[in-house]
């Protein structure tokens, strides 16, 4: 209230020395006596409208009291005007009804202006509803600039954001039944025909070997995804130190090669000479990265064919490379293979539950670092970049 007050004195002032460089020292003083009394009141009055602001309901309601208070200030200096100035009657009454006429169009201005304002407004709390109601295809149609027209595009955002979220949920549930339905499927039938007894003891045996196969993909698909949404809320902790990525890619691709060589693929580590590659990071997550990667091109590559890891410095920082001789991701596939159980051909079962990459990308970004597919000759490219130690 205090910087409200000063203001108001300082236009008072300003106005004074204004009439003392005109017409002299009796109009400043005069000057003084008006606007002095005129402009606490109005502060004062409209410190009482904003504490008040709550009782006094929308905004339609708080522009009509702006506007009341406004022409109360304009009668209270047109009244004193023409009480100090010892005006005719004829004089008092044209600048009376100058004075009305005049807040009357200021009033109609600043409703038309307000109007459109408000309008927005409106379009915005209506769009805020209807999302929180469920409506999530529901748009702003604001018109207006600058602040208005930034809130509408953060208000559009939020919903895209939520109907893009709610769609990934759904995907999410979908692909999760489905990937649970075949094992739990095979697992009641294998169940179903041993507790039946119309099998002898070897095909049990069998049955019961194959039941171990169901489970552990289940067992895999559920630590997944709960690896999965502890990395996507960040309640991990993590074992940063510095890692020796020429050690740790030879440890891996050596893990990896009896799964490669049953599936008469071959795997090698291609490494940059020079000093050692090393980052700072968790050694245990960086490499399920490795095994995830090199895994996924294993299970992509036709017999024969090739896996090849690299690695080498790049100006941005150390650059794996993931490379096989395979069928390729379609350019149109590349991001979206990172989301949870999606899958570029629906019809594919590959043994995979898809949720691979989707580890990878959050270990890796929570890392500092980016992972994405590469454009490549033949075969898949993917690629994740990591900051130096």
């Amino acid at each position: 209230m205090r910087l409200t007050l000063s203001l108001a004195l300082a236009v008072a002032v300003l106005l004074a020395l204004a009439s003392l460089a005109v017409y002299g020292e009796h109009a400043a003083w005069l000057t003084l006596a008006t606007f002095v009394p005129i402009g606490t009141a109005a502060v004062l009055a409209a410190h009482a409208l904003v504490a008040q602001r709550g009782r006094l309901g929308g905004l339609r309601r708080q522009g009509l009291a702006a506007v009341g208070l406004l022409t109360a200030i304009v009668a209270a200096a047109v009244g004193t005007f023409v009480l100090v100035m010892f005006l005719s009657p004829h004089d008092a009454f044209f600048v009376v009804l100058l004075a009305i006429g005049t807040s009357l169009l200021a009033v109609l201005c600043g409703w038309l202006l307000a109007r459109g304002a408000l309008d927005d407004l409106d379009a915005v709390r209506a769009t805020l509803r209807a999302v929180g109601d469920g409506e999530r295809d529901r748009r702003t149609t604001v018109v207006g600039g600058g602040e208005l027209r930034e809130l509408g595009r953060a208000v559009d955002a939020m919903a895209e954001r939520l109907a893009g979220e709610e769609r990934a949920r759904r995907d999410l549930v979908g692909a999760v039944s489905h990937d649970l339905r075949t094992p739990i499927t095979a697992l009641k039938l294998l169940t179903d025909a041993i507790g039946d007894g119309i099998v002898d003891e070897a095909t049990a045996r069998d049955y019961a070997g194959r039941m171990g196969v169901h489970l552990r993909a289940l067992s895999g698909l559920i630590d997944d995804l709960f690896e999965l949404s502890r990395l996507e809320a960040g309640d991990l902790r993590w074992s940063m130190q510095q890692v020796a990525i020429d050690d740790l890619l030879r440890e891996t691709v050596e893990a990896m090669r009896p799964q490669a060589e049953a599936s008469e693929v071959a795997v090698r580590a291609v490494l940059a000479a020079g000093d050692p590659l090393a980052v700072r990071g968790d050694p245990d997550r960086l490499q399920r990265v490795l095994f995830n990667l090199i895994q996924n091109a294993i299970r992509h590559t036709p017999a024969d064919g090739t896996v090849t890891v690299r690695a080498a410095r790049q100006s941005g920082g150390l650059e794996i490379e993931v490379l096989d001789t395979g069928e390729g991701v379609a350019e149109a596939d590349r991001e979206r293979v990172f989301e949870p159980l999606y899958r570029g051909d629906p019809s594919r079962t590959d043994g995979g539950a898809g949720l691979g990459l989707a580890i990878a990308r959050a270990i890796v970004e929570a890392h500092g670092g980016r992972i994405w597919f590469a454009d490549s000759d033949a075969g898949a490219s993917v690629r994740l970049l990591l900051q130096p130690a």
